[in-house]
């Protein structure tokens, strides 16, 4: 009997070397991430601190890699994903995030015999989705994407074994992350049904040349569309996770799930919602204004309330979600330019308020009490004048960054005709000026009970603190340069 031959591949449908050549940021965080699993393998603990340096040398290659590509337009895997300026813009941005979170935490996971293998692998998966998801121009490639980085952070939430609020923060967010991923897949499954196609350039061909009065199935697709973003940005009223999660997970992988999480989130926002779904403008005008007003008061209001400085941050964080909602509502590329912007603003700030938080444990336990700033004004000067910089800056005083950032933001709306919008968010941003004073109040006014040294005077710690700091007043004094990189990649979405 004579058995046919089947070809199994087409080489039609193999990527081609250019298109390789395209993929290469992320291949490079995948190849480094396996070389990271393969080497904590054999590496003695005594040794494994070289897993640091490899896992920084791989994100710095992928960046010097996307560099290079610098501002590629070209869609590869069958136009599945964008390799294109915003894309390429989320992917440095994303890349620095997780190098200064490696930095900040190599005294941290001796500390607190977090093993090293498995955080320094589960950073680089998790980057590999938040950059899929940026450059995700299908939503189902966005879901998977989503999910890889999901997965990877739920398992870095709960790596501090030792205690027992790691362990209930990381089933707190699973849960949740799992109902809200159930919502976005629900609404891909339903704008696939309503337009045919899961490809944001089809999507976006469909929604402009077919009347969207009375399809419900679209705008349904897109209403639980949006709240599984929502989830991710942690945006009222879908932020209950986040407090209890950011306060028992261990504080450097709060600060990369606080900006990281946050930026690849905005990242699909801005492709699928602000662009490629944005004749639905009309019809979502309404949930994303209130989104937007409930998340910056909500967020600021109950950060008020906290005697928790990383709750603080934590509810900080939500608060700051909305302010960036506010450059998606205005649908402009002032407004997507501005995001841009902001979200290397918030990144920079955030990462630094945390940097001095882990400074500042002591005895492998958090200490985050407002209480714990008290005199260090006076005995650690560079903590004190770092956290003081990262708080005037997330309060929006000048000259720092986050004057800037929420400058163009919120011009952004009165230049769309949201003026009610951007009033509201200058009133939120007063009102959070009390919580961020409090704490320089407590660093130069207040005095320290005994001497609270910081155990962690970790070399590579106190360089992420002035990178952060320094790049914040750079921001702020000279924003011209990373304001223009914005406007070029929000521009190349067209």
């Amino acid at each position: 009997m004579q058995i046919n031959q089947v070809n199994l591949v087409n080489p039609d449908t193999l990527p081609s070397l250019a298109e390789l050549w395209l993929a290469g940021p992320v291949i490079e965080i995948l190849i480094a991430a396996l070389t990271v699993l393969l080497l904590d393998l054999f590496l003695k603990d005594e040794d494994k601190g070289a897993l640091t340096w490899i896992s920084v040398l791989g994100l710095a290659t992928a960046g010097a890699m996307s560099l290079v590509l610098w501002p590629s337009g070209e869609g590869i895997l069958f136009n599945s994903l964008r390799i294109d300026g915003f894309s390429l813009f989320f992917t440095n941005l994303l890349l620095a995030a997780a190098i200064l979170t490696l930095l900040s935490s190599v005294h941290y996971l001796k500390e607190t015999n977090i093993q090293k293998g498995e955080f320094h692998a589960l950073i680089l998966f998790s980057t590999f989705g938040m950059i899929l998801m940026a450059m995700a121009n299908d939503l189902i490639l966005f879901f998977l994407a989503l999910e890889t980085m999901s997965i990877g952070v739920y398992v870095l939430t709960g790596m501090w074994h030792q205690r027992s609020a790691a362990g209930e923060a990381a089933m707190k967010y699973f849960l949740n992350g799992a109902f809200a991923s159930g919502f976005l897949l629900y609404g891909i499954a339903l704008i696939y049904g309503a337009t045919g196609s899961t490809n944001l350039e089809r999507i976006g061909d469909y929604l402009s040349q077919n009347p969207l009065q009375g399809n419900f199935l679209l705008i349904t697709g897109a209403v639980l569309l949006l709240i599984g973003l929502a989830f991710k940005v942690a945006a009222v009223p879908f932020h209950f996770w986040a407090p209890d999660v950011y306060e028992g997970a261990p504080t450097p992988v709060t600060g990369f799930m606080a900006v990281a999480v946050k930026a690849a989130a905005f990242a699909g926002w801005i492709r699928i919602v602000m662009h490629q779904l944005s004749p639905l403008e009309d019809q979502l005008s309404f949930i994303l204004w209130a989104i937007a007003i409930l998340t910056m008061t909500v967020g600021n209001l109950l950060a008020l309330t906290q005697s928790s400085v990383k709750r603080m941050l934590a509810y900080s964080s939500i608060a700051h979600a909305g302010y960036l909602l506010i450059g998606v509502i205005a649908g402009n590329d002032m407004g997507g330019s501005a995001v841009l912007f902001y979200m290397l603003v918030y990144t920079l700030m955030t990462l630094g308020a945390f940097g001095v938080l882990m400074a500042l444990q002591q005895a492998g336990k958090d200490n985050d009490s407002y209480q714990a700033f008290a005199g260090i004004g006076f005995k650690h000067r560079f903590l004190a004048l770092a956290m003081s910089i990262f708080m005037l800056s997330l309060a929006g005083f000048p000259p720092f960054g986050g004057f800037t950032g929420k400058f163009y933001l919120f011009r952004s709306a009165v230049e769309s005709g949201h003026t009610v919008l951007s009033v509201i968010a200058v009133l939120n941003s007063v009102l959070s000026v009390a919580y961020y004073l409090r704490v320089i109040v407590m660093m130069y006014m207040q005095e320290g009970r005994g001497e609270a040294k910081p155990f962690r005077r970790s070399p590579y710690l106190y360089t992420a603190i002035a990178i952060t700091a320094l790049g914040i007043l750079w921001l702020g004094v000279a924003p011209d340069f990373p304001l223009e990189l914005s406007r070029i990649s929000i521009a190349s979405l067209r």
